[in-house]
């Protein structure tokens, strides 16, 4: 598996993966997700909590089945070949035209941990919009993904970075589905 874009903001790491879904899978997904019990719940910082956003936490139990798994787990190989991660949560983020979505971290810097995220829609409209924006540390833009479908956007979580929502020309919903991932610590030696 090779990442079909590699960018490098300040030392870490944002790959971009293509091709790694089928159609059907992306369409299965979709249609699971549109069932989904979201909830408006999630707040990107602590001083943005008054404006949260849809949410769908996933079972670990079920996000290891999904088409979506081993895909993740390689890519995290090709990223940091000489870490073991495991994935400790799985959620999928719902936005639409109007929502407000704030940047974010996803981590600590230096935790070590990678954030993938999969782009589930089965169509996108290069006008819809809904990029996905990562920023140095002077807060200037300096990678943005498209929502391209079946898309996989791996990168170290202490990166800020954040999701925009679509246009108003959009009727779609942005499904992002997100893994997070940590270094997996050595057994330690008595």
């Amino acid at each position: 598996m090779k990442a079909t874009r590699r960018h490098c903001i300040e030392g870490r790491d944002v790959r971009v993966y293509d091709g790694l879904l089928e159609l059907q899978h992306i369409h299965g997904l979709t249609a699971a997700l549109q069932a989904g019990a979201f909830t408006r719940t999630e707040s990107a910082r602590p001083d943005t909590t008054a404006f949260r956003h849809w949410i769908m936490s996933i079972p670990m139990q079920t996000a290891t089945q999904l088409a979506v798994y081993q895909p993740t787990l390689t890519a995290a190989g090709e990223f940091a070949a000489a870490t073991a991660y495991n994935i400790y949560r799985c959620y999928c983020n719902y936005a639409a035209y109007g929502d407000m979505l704030f940047t974010h971290t996803d981590c600590p810097p230096g935790a070590g941990e990678l954030t993938a995220l999969w782009f589930i829609t089965p169509e996108w409209n290069v006008e819809w919009g809904g990029e996905t924006v990562f920023f140095d540390s002077s807060m200037d833009a300096q990678v943005v993904v498209s929502p391209r479908p079946g898309r996989l956007v791996l990168f170290d979580g202490s990166l800020t970075h954040v999701g925009r929502p679509p246009n108003r020309i959009c009727f779609a919903p942005r499904f992002t589905l997100a893994y997070k991932l940590q270094p997996v610590k050595p057994a330690s030696s008595n």
